[in-house]
């Protein structure tokens, strides 16, 4: 048996294995924690075991993504989808629950189920993978749409109901007697838990918040996060609740804050790395031989929860007014199983309430279905089209709208995406009388924008039917306003296919990406933070006397130089967690024993390391440092200081070979 060191060495490297090979294959990572699982587990290779302390590390991953979850429930967001969240996400779980129970009478002729276990099972079988789904639809840039919605509102009513099925299913495993009393007194202790909280609790935190920021230690806010997270999953299990129901409430008391954002970003990492172990633990528990000895049984659990769940979602979405094709599109997306799931269905276990090989086949389904989920979401549209009567229909007047608003237009701009920076386009277009039209696919913003008389229509501008209905062959052109870089390269894929050569203007957040963007067919990138740094000094030169002209001869040369006189800043301690792909400025003292000392610029060449050098500084007699002129022949001297920019990984190759 391995020791604990052993065993995380094995975790971790397996952990890096399983990630690396599905990120390559464009998979969600939690896909590789789940085969990595099964692979090194007890049951397959038996390099690792799902022992008590990996489990009790494990079970902080769950704890940890709870509040992540707390954190999107502020009260705001849960009132403006309370439809969507409440009616549809409610009706699913409960009906998928309450179904549960005459499905299981099918199954007695195989293994006899209890009505509790029935019930239980149906609370595993009603939750999807909110990691998996959400990863996947965003990547698709579907979060906004219909469909995107509706798949959104019931993974948050599914990840809401779990706090109640977690302390729903240990009075399941009571006698039937006993069963309302149990449940009428963890009603009372969740009610009571509830309202300590958010009356007493949430006015407290946001001061503690406040207090612990003025303080301005990073380390400081860290443990105070920590404390907080973990001391609140401690007072829940104090009172017989759940670890996970602590951290749930946790989050929602700090998503009221100002902190909200901040507090997110310093629990990823915990999160990430301890659910990572989680799904690692599920996958161990895996037995490849009950799959072989009952692959009929996994069979059956797989591909009938798989066509039941999709009907029931599918049904349901109808129900609520939308479409067929969305329907489709909805419950192929949640037909799968859950990360809580495999939570719920541990408790199960624990409480005896299903024989452990019909635990095993369940389990093995459940998996399955995950693995799956990829293609069935990659599938979807063509999945809607095909068995959708008037899906072909709703397509087509889609393309239709938005050929007809383009059909008289020519020497036009497309504008892909009509939020803050597109609207703001469209104004200086429309006072210029330059024509324009713009997609977009919040249908909301569309119907409001094009009621106030915007040429905007719903269409998605990666594809490329959307493109050519808008009139790319004819416009003059695209302008990409949405700073999401895959969501930005999948357009200029299309533009670039369509039509090779078009005028491409990108909108990014920083220089991060700007030369693969330009790879990629933009004609001009505009990072936000490098044009917002070129007003401001714009600005501060007018108002220090500088004339305009003057002002605006240095603004234009930054811009056609693409920013290369910009590109890059000298990085403190804060800025750690940029990319090391963003470019950076960074200083060199030349020593006495120096390689490069003797050397000109030009035989070091430096830029097939992919830098460049800004500056060199030089002490001229005795004096203060003066900027010397930069020339090939410009031969380097003891204590010169050589400003250089390039990413993290080429400034620090370059300082190698001058030092």
């Amino acid at each position: 048996m391995p020791s604990v060191l052993q065993l995380t060495l094995i975790l971790l490297a397996s952990g890096v294995a399983g990630v690396v090979i599905f990120r390559y294959f464009g998979l969600p990572p939690i896909l590789g924690y789940l085969a990595i699982g099964v692979l090194i587990g007890p049951h397959a290779l038996g390099l690792a075991n799902d022992s008590a302390t990996v489990k009790y590390l494990a079970e902080f991953g769950v704890v940890f993504l709870m509040f992540s979850i707390g954190l999107e429930f502020n009260l705001h967001k849960l009132r403006a989808m309370r439809s969507i969240v409440f009616g549809l996400g409610g009706s699913q779980v409960i009906l998928t629950m309450l179904l549960a129970v005459p499905a299981s009478l099918l199954m007695n002729w195989i293994y006899p189920i209890s009505w509790q276990a029935a019930i239980a099972l149906g609370g595993a079988l009603a939750m999807s993978s909110t990691a998996i789904v959400t990863k996947l639809i965003s990547d698709r840039s579907e979060i906004e749409t219909e469909h995107g919605r509706n798949i959104i509102g019931i993974l948050l009513f599914q990840d809401l109901a779990v706090v109640f099925l977690l302390i729903l299913l240990p009075s399941l495993g009571k006698n039937p007697g006993d069963l309302f009393i149990a449940l009428t007194t963890a009603s009372i202790k969740i009610s009571v838990a509830l309202v300590l909280i958010f009356v007493i609790g949430q006015t407290l935190m946001s001061r503690w918040f406040s207090l612990v920021a003025k303080l301005r230690s990073q380390e400081l806010f860290m443990l105070n996060l920590l404390l907080i997270v973990l001391g609140m999953a401690g007072l829940t299990e104090h009172f017989g609740l759940s670890l996970a129901l602590g951290a749930f409430l946790a989050g929602m008391l700090i998503a009221e804050t100002p902190y909200r954002h901040q507090v997110e970003e310093d629990v990823k990492p915990f999160r990430d790395v301890l659910l990572g172990l989680f799904f690692i633990t599920i996958g161990m528990l895996l037995d490849l031989e009950v799959i072989y000895q009952q692959w009929l049984l996994v069979l059956l659990l797989l591909v009938g929860p798989l066509i039941f769940k999709f009907g029931l979602i599918a049904l349901l979405s109808r129900v609520f007014g939308s479409s067929p094709g969305i329907s489709i599109r909805t419950g192929l997306c949640l037909a799968q199983a859950g990360e809580f799931g495999f939570v719920l269905l541990n408790q199960i276990d624990g409480l005896d309430l299903i024989d452990p090989a019909l635990s095993q086949a369940v389990l093995a389904a459940m998996l399955l279905s995950m693995f799956g989920a990829p293609f069935l979401i990659q599938y979807s549209d063509r999945i809607a089209m095909r068995f959708s009567s008037n899906e072909w229909l709703l397509q087509s007047l889609a393309l239709t709208r938005v050929a007809a608003k383009s059909v008289r237009t020519e020497n036009h701009v497309v504008i892909c995406g009509f939020g803050r920076s597109g609207q703001s386009l469209a104004r200086m277009l429309d006072q210029e009388k330059i024509p324009y039209l713009a997609l977009d696919m919040d249908p909301d913003r569309v119907k409001e924008a094009a009621s106030a008389g915007d040429n905007v229509v719903y269409g998605d501008a990666s594809r490329e039917n959307y493109l050519v209905a808008a009139g790319l062959a004819r416009a003059k052109a695209v302008v990409i306003t949405y700073a999401d870089t895959p969501a930005t390269l999948k357009v200029l894929h299309q533009v670039e296919h369509l039509r090779p050569g078009m005028t491409v203007l990108v909108r990014t957040k920083d220089d991060a990406d700007l030369a693969k963007l330009q790879a990629a067919g933009a004609t001009e990138v505009v990072p936000e933070l490098i044009e917002g740094s070129l007003m401001m000094a714009s600005h501060v030169l007018l108002m220090m006397g500088v004339p305009m002209r003057k002002v605006v001869r240095r603004i234009t040369a930054a811009r056609e130089a693409r920013y290369s006189l910009l590109r890059g800043y000298f990085r403190g301690v804060a800025d750690d967690t940029e990319s090391n792909e963003s470019w950076r400025l960074h200083s060199v003292t030349l020593l006495p024993e120096s390689a490069s000392i003797g050397k000109t610029l030009e035989e070091l060449h430096l830029e097939n390391e992919g830098v460049s050098v800004q500056a060199v500084r030089r002490k001229v007699g005795g004096s203060d440092y003066v900027k010397l002129e930069l020339t090939p022949g410009l031969r380097l001297q003891a204590n010169d200081i050589l400003v250089l920019s390039g990413n993290s990984e080429a400034t620090d190759l370059a300082e190698s070979k001058l030092l």
